[in-house]
């Protein structure tokens, strides 16, 4: 079975230093794998490599379709919820039901609160029709009951074939491999 993400002797070089070296990984189906590490180890670069938004120094990466989750909400501020995910396709409303934002459905997404603009760019990537899903910090602003839902949604993703690779400080629910940089 191929992998949705396939990292081979990557070199990850940021600021002139080197965050890693000689990284080998890979996420099958239904594999999720979560990056843990202090701050400045190279966790949210990695997800970038991951997503192709750096290039790697040296090495090689093969990726699955993926939707990524970082810090950008890549949501329209100005348009209703509703209306900004609808840009990005996939079943929104299904997305938002899942992460609890049904209710913020006409609100614009300036007036959200941090962690409902956490839930809407969460859903954003669970709208997706895309088997990956990439991670950074997604319990950041989430209270017990997002995490729970986000939980749910990561359950469901990988039962139905889907990958992931999730940055954080935080522990995740459910059955994860893990790899800790700058060990």
């Amino acid at each position: 079975m191929k992998p949705l993400l396939r990292f081979e002797g990557v070199i990850c070089r940021r600021g002139g230093r080197i965050l890693f070296e000689g990284l080998d990984l890979a996420i099958a189906p239904g594999e999720a794998l979560h990056l843990t590490g202090p701050n400045g180890c190279g966790k949210s670069s990695l997800i970038r490599l991951a997503a192709g938004l750096l290039q790697q120094e040296q090495g090689s990466i093969e990726r699955a379709e993926l939707a990524l989750a970082d810090d950008a909400l890549a949501l329209d501020r100005e348009l209703p919820l509703r209306r900004a995910l609808q840009f990005w396709g996939g079943d929104t409303g299904r997305a938002m039901d899942l992460l609890g934002l049904a209710h913020l459905a006409d609100v614009p997404v300036r007036l959200l609160s941090t962690g409902q603009a956490k839930r809407a760019t969460l859903a954003r990537v669970a709208a997706s029709p895309a088997p990956l899903w990439l991670l950074d910090e997604p319990l950041n602003g989430l209270d017990s009951d997002a995490v729970s839902r986000l939980e749910a949604l990561l359950e469901a993703h990988l039962a139905q074939g889907g990958g992931v690779l999730a940055a954080s400080h935080g522990a995740l629910g459910g059955s994860w491999a893990k790899l800790e940089l700058g060990a």
